[in-house]
């Protein structure tokens, strides 16, 4: 059988192409006559830059920029002719705030200020195209910081520039300043499809798991609410109210700073899909017995929003291929999965005795997973009209 390896990373436990080697030494060891093809993806967030290298070859260039705290962390971007692409939470990512900092307070005052220095020093370096992947942020101040580094800064009534932070937007009244791009292009690489605000919005949905409390996600989406409204008001490109956009969400909200600012949305999972060679891969193990393998560390109902898995299976299944996902937890029901195109989903933490047991050997569990997953589907074939269903759990 030949099967396409394709996950994301899972968390901050393994990258894409560590995840891939893991599931690839669990298959062989199960069933060592399968041919296998991996190849690591991303969705925009963490890992994005380094899957697309692997893809596109090009220059890494490194800089120091504004960390979530204010504070220099090291980031880039990479450069491929005129286009750079860069992640987002290389310079605002929720690896950058251990779990003790992740708290309500924490929460209403980190800052995407980096991503504007990113994009700022991309645009100096000759970039014509900034293609900026969203995920895994650490922030909820709906790109204020970023919009502060690229010129058009957030002030209040008085004209004073608001602090770092989302909890600060309650008090804005307009921005002060210009955008300077140049005539850069900007494109949003989203991973989710989530609005700006509500029940589904970047606080509500994407705040708790940054530290902030019911309290801390009311105040926030309230302050996003103002906030959205000066971006609709001030003389940005996009000249229109980007809150209900789809991707608005994205990255703590800086989803909605980059559409204001005129970017293109693109799926960040797609443009990996369509850069990396997913649908080539696919195309190649399509007319004999064939599986699509991917997963990520939590598959959950976040993850049928745009998410990298949702890419993989909708390609798998328009081209007749079953696909399964190894996550480290499952939180979606069967029929949740099946109608994004999965055809059964494994956990690690299931096999391993518990997500602590996982943790402690993220790479080795997750091949002893693949290692069971093998041995059940390597002795599957498509079957004829009527034949028999594809192995389970």
């Amino acid at each position: 059988m030949q099967v396409v390896v394709a996950p994301d990373s899972f968390g901050g436990t393994l990258s894409a192409p560590a995840a891939a080697a893991a599931i690839a030494e669990g298959w062989r060891r199960a069933a060592p006559g399968d041919e296998l093809h991996l190849l690591p993806l991303a969705d925009g967030g963490t890992g994005f830059v380094e899957v697309l290298q692997a893809a596109l070859g090009g220059e890494f260039r490194e800089r120091a920029v504004t960390g979530p705290f204010g504070d220099p962390v090291p980031a880039g971007w990479l450069q491929v002719g005129d286009t750079a692409y860069l992640e987002s939470a290389a310079a605002c990512g929720l690896h950058l705030v251990s779990s003790e900092q992740r708290t309500p307070a924490t929460a209403r005052r980190v800052t995407t200020r980096g991503v504007g220095e990113l994009i700022i020093a991309a645009r100096d370096a000759g970039a014509a195209e900034i293609v900026v992947g969203l995920g895994g942020s650490a922030t909820t101040d709906g790109g204020a910081g970023m919009l502060a580094a690229l010129g058009a800064e957030p002030v209040d009534g008085s004209g004073v520039p608001l602090p770092d932070g989302g909890a600060a937007l309650a008090r804005c009244a307009r921005l002060d300043g210009l955008l300077k791009l140049d005539g850069v292009h900007l494109v949003a690489a989203v991973d989710v499809d989530n609005p700006l605000l509500g029940r589904h919005g970047a606080a509500a949905v994407f705040g708790p798991q940054k530290g902030a409390d019911d309290a801390a996600v009311a105040e926030l989406d309230a302050a996003l609410a103002v906030f959205a409204d000066v971006l609709a008001a001030a003389d940005l490109p996009a000249g229109t109210d980007v809150r209900d956009e789809p991707g608005a969400g994205a990255a703590g909200g800086l989803g909605a700073a980059l559409l204001a600012c005129g970017a293109r949305r693109e799926s960040g999972a797609g443009m990996v899909r369509r850069l990396v060679g997913l649908d080539a891969a696919l195309d190649r193990v399509a007319a004999g017995s064939g599986l699509a393998v991917t997963g990520e560390g939590s598959f959950d109902w976040q993850s049928l929003r745009g998410k990298l898995i949702t890419a993989v299976a909708r390609a798998a299944a328009d081209r007749g291929i079953p696909c399964v996902v190894l996550a480290g937890q499952v939180l979606v029901g069967r029929r949740e999965a099946a109608a994004v195109g999965v055809d059964t989903a494994y956990a690690v933490a299931d096999e391993a005795g518990g997500v602590d047991a996982s943790m402690a050997d993220p790479a080795g569990t997750l091949a002893a997973l693949a290692e069971r997953v093998a041995a059940r589907w390597s002795r599957w074939t498509p079957p004829a009209a009527g034949g028999a269903d594809h192995p389970r759990r």
